[in-house]
């Protein structure tokens, strides 16, 4: 019965934390919108260029290079980030690590060269 006890006590501590997490950011938007200032008007919902008056459609369709390059770059900086913490343990893990990280290493190449050959890499 004690250990059916504190598996229930489990999953009240879950679900009280689940309720606030729901709870909170709700009531916070609500308060948000309740006091904030609403005074629309047209200027308010035109485009800002610098403090001019726009000139043309502000959804300006741009070449989707652009975007896998930023995501190309992205994840290569993500994955180099993953090498700091082996070098600093670098002693404590032996060989083994030094294998794990040289096919981790091998890989990511593998993608760069998949990604050059592809011509995702060139700018223009």
């Amino acid at each position: 019965m004690e250990l059916l006890n504190v598996y229930q006590n489990n999953y009240l501590i879950v679900f009280v934390f689940l309720c606030l997490g729901i709870l909170l950011p709700v009531v916070a938007l609500f308060l948000g919108k309740l006091l904030r200032p609403y005074k629309p008007s047209a200027e308010k919902y035109t485009t800002y260029e610098s403090g001019i008056d726009p000139f043309h459609d502000s959804r300006v369709q741009f070449n989707v290079r652009y975007y896998i390059f930023a995501l190309m770059f992205v994840i290569f900086d993500v994955e180099t980030v993953f090498l700091y913490p082996w070098a600093v343990a670098y002693d404590k893990l032996g060989v083994f690590a030094l294998i794990e990280m040289v096919l981790f290493v091998i890989m990511l190449l593998i993608g760069l060269v998949y990604a050059w050959k592809k011509k995702v890499l060139r700018w223009i």
